[in-house]
């Protein structure tokens, strides 16, 4: 996942990259910046992991969340026929099965360049044009603003968060 896209123009994935996480974890792959001059010409610049444990714990539920004059994204994207497709909620189930989410998770994060919100279709599709997002989307704003706690949600596990980075 972490590592297909590098977000802005300047930047060039190069997949055979290999360079040490904060946490000790390896990454390979990561963004070269290709700009010349003062800008950082053969500077490197990790693209973060996306977390599946943040993401079964924190995103999800922002899926199946009810929001006022809203349905939930749940409600629309289950077996849809566009780039957001949800698994379908087993019968009775309030949420997914390990099999669902990890399904989930492949299908979110084609929709996110990890370490850029900002560029990511998955928060921009559903914030109000105030914010920066979509002019349309047939389910409405979800999120109004990026000050919106679904919306940071959504963009901190786009950069990179984790559970054990949100207890610090």
């Amino acid at each position: 996942m972490a590592g297909a896209t590098c977000p802005p123009s300047h930047l060039k994935y190069d997949p055979n990259s290999i360079s040490c996480g904060e946490n000790g974890d390896l990454n390979v792959g990561s963004c070269f910046d290709s700009r010349g001059g003062s800008g950082g010409a053969g500077r490197f610049q990790t693209v973060p992991n996306l977390d599946y444990e943040f993401f079964e714990s924190r995103v999800e539920p922002v899926f199946l969340t009810k929001r006022p004059e809203h349905a939930r994204c749940y409600v629309c994207h289950a077996e849809s026929n566009n780039a957001f497709r949800l698994e379908r909620l087993s019968k009775g189930e309030p949420a997914w099965t390990e099999e669902q989410s990890r399904r989930n998770f492949e299908m979110v994060a084609k929709l996110v360049n990890p370490g850029d919100p900002d560029t990511s279709r998955l928060l921009l599709h559903p914030l109000g044009p105030e914010g920066g997002g979509d002019v349309f989307h047939s389910g409405g704003r979800q999120f109004p603003s990026k000050r919106d706690p679904a919306w940071r949600t959504l963009a901190a596990w786009v950069n990179g968060a984790t559970l054990a980075s949100q207890k610090k």
